[in-house]
């Protein structure tokens, strides 16, 4: 994965406050704590195929935006990322906006999978 023709990792992931937050529209509730965030955002990386970045980077003062397309089992996404910072520059709340809803259900479903049997599965659990 790149960004402007150098290898992308996201160092927010690696900064997370004990209290961060994770939402989106690919799962059900607020996703809560450091490990949890980062286990999901691992994973659902892990599940792209690809991730073409249009842009990442600040967005006002205490956020940053992640834009960029990718595909989960060969269902087309087009994702928005907004990360949220403290004061003291963690991340607190991250925001994930998948899209089309045909892709988010796919995206759902094997996120269901990855998490089957574990505490995070509830978040998954009503997806059809």
């Amino acid at each position: 994965m790149t960004y402007m023709g150098k290898p992308y990792y996201p160092a927010w992931l690696d900064n997370l406050a004990d209290d961060v937050t994770g939402e989106g529209a690919a799962w059900d509730g607020a996703i809560q704590g450091a490990e949890a965030v980062h286990e999901v955002v691992v994973a659902a990386r892990e599940m792209y195929e690809f991730q073409d970045f249009h842009y990442a980077g600040p967005c006002g003062e205490k956020t940053f935006l992640e834009h960029y397309t990718s595909a989960v089992r060969g269902a087309p996404l087009k994702v928005v990322v907004l990360v949220t910072f403290t004061a003291a520059g963690q991340t607190q709340r991250v925001v994930v906006n998948h899209r089309p809803r045909s892709s988010v259900l796919i995206l759902s479903r094997v996120m269901l999978e990855r998490f089957a049997g574990t505490p995070l599965a509830k978040h998954w659990e009503g997806t059809p």
